[in-house]
């Protein structure tokens, strides 16, 4: 039976479009696969501590204030003065804050699913300036100062692996659970009932943090004067939040970064203000800076960026099944295209299920080959040649090569993406620069007239 040139390529257009459906399918089974492992990762977050943020130290003092209002009685129009009592607290930030730390990274396992804990070893010090009677040179008589405490905000206190213990110009006290202000949520907090408000005072301060947190950790700089490094054994940081490291170095032992910033750069103590007085508290708590160690690029990402070349893969695939057929004059049945495309196919899902066992580069190579050595073995009787089979499975190994690249050079992808294609165009042109495509629809390829060729 006779087909035509404008047949055939509508046939492989057809199935190229029907292989979309499996396509698909593995496409929506990889997002369900990614969402089971971050249910997973959040249950483990969940027992044992989330995101880590530190906020602090701030010196709180309660008081007590009385307000006195003269009012006029409606009836008789006699003026009275009229008392009551509000309550408020005063926020000192450090005018020196520094946080020097040591990060490691564990992973824990639930099923086939792990979750990257870090560990942080740090030590916090600071100065703060207490001026006399608090900073209150008005209606001081008014005021009834209550017990100071010294607060740091700790985001999950689950994460605490240390007995908290403050020094404080040469003495120690220990922390006790509870920030005990609202605006730090969770902490923890030291009474410092010794503060004397009549004279200014500077305490110098510091204390040991151990901390256990998942996903990120990240510090919101205090200080007038502000200076965190941390160093890890994590190799692949994201750094996040409101400013990035000053310096820092990034190998494939780990990395070390160091910030510095000031009042000037950070605009805390307006925030702090707002959130005192307004309840706007976001400026406040969202000013933080630190590191994130989850993975930047895990194998789901990656197996879904995959397949997001599965179009261009296919159809570079079937144009070198079309053009061995038309220029040796071969007769290649679309079953046997779509065979070829569903191995194609199954490389992905191969690659889904293999990367939650291995590494993705080893996934990557025993199902891509796999792919190649079925494809390969097939084709070589479908085109009844050996060597034909071996050329187009050479060719099929580079592709698969070619889009590893792809997926590991994600800064170059377009250019080596552009490039490929422009590649094989080229090659397809000039391969097919004598043919005669009028011949090629009117005369057909038959397995027998193949075996008279040869």
């Amino acid at each position: 039976m006779t087909r035509t040139l404008g047949f055939k390529l509508g046939t492989i257009a057809l199935l190229i479009l029907l292989l979309m459906i499996p396509l698909a399918l593995i496409g929506g089974l990889i997002g369900e696969r990614q969402a089971a492992r971050d249910s997973v990762l959040a249950n483990i977050a969940q027992s044992s501590s989330h995101a880590q943020r530190i906020t602090g130290p701030l010196l709180v003092v309660p008081y007590t204030r009385t307000l006195r209002e003269w009012k006029t009685y409606e009836q008789t129009g006699q003026r009275h003065l009229e008392e009551r009592e509000v309550r408020g607290r005063l926020y000192f930030l450090p005018e020196r804050f520094e946080l020097t730390g040591h990060v490691d990274t564990e992973l824990r396992a639930r099923g086939i699913y792990k979750a990257r804990l870090f560990k942080s070893d740090s030590q916090v010090s600071g100065q703060i300036l207490v001026p006399a009677h608090y900073g209150i040179d008005q209606d001081l008589a008014d005021y009834r100062f209550e017990s100071p405490f010294l607060a740091v905000g700790i985001s999950d206190i689950r994460g605490i692996g240390n007995a908290l213990k403050l020094r404080v110009n040469g003495r120690t006290l220990d922390f006790q659970p509870g920030s005990g202000d609202r605006l730090l949520e969770g902490g923890v907090h030291v009474p410092l009932a010794s503060l004397q408000a009549a004279v200014p005072q500077r305490l110098d301060i510091g204390f040991d943090l151990k901390l256990q947190g998942t996903s990120s950790l990240t510090v919101v700089p205090v200080g007038r004067d502000s200076r965190v490094a941390l160093t890890s054994s994590w190799p692949h940081p994201s750094f996040i939040g409101d400013f990035l490291p000053g310096e820092r170095s990034i190998d494939g032992k780990g990395f070390s970064a160091s910030w510095q910033t000031s009042f000037f750069a950070t605009n805390l103590q307006e925030a702090l203000d707002s959130c005192v007085g307004e309840g706007e508290c976001h400026g406040f708590q969202s000013r933080a800076f630190g590191v994130s160690f989850v993975d930047p690029v895990d194998q789901y990402l990656k197996t879904d960026r995959a397949i997001k070349y599965a179009l261009l893969f296919l159809a570079l695939t079937f144009a070198g099944f079309f053009l061995m057929e038309v220029l040796k004059r071969l007769a290649v049945h679309p079953v046997q295209y779509g065979l070829v495309g569903l191995a194609l196919a199954f490389f992905y899902l191969l690659l889904l299920s293999l990367s939650e066992h291995l590494e993705f580069a080893q996934a990557y190579a025993l199902s891509a080959g796999a792919c190649v050595a079925l494809v390969g073995f097939y084709v070589s009787h479908v085109l009844r040649s050996w060597a034909r089979g071996a050329g187009f499975t050479a060719g099929l190994a580079a592709l698969y090569g070619m889009l590893y690249g792809l997926l590991s050079a994600e800064d170059y992808a377009l250019l080596m993406g552009s490039l490929l294609v422009f590649g094989l165009l080229a090659c397809v042109m000039v391969l097919t620069r004598e043919l005669d495509w009028y011949g090629v629809g009117r005369t057909p390829s038959s397995p027998a007239s193949e075996a008279v060729r040869s």
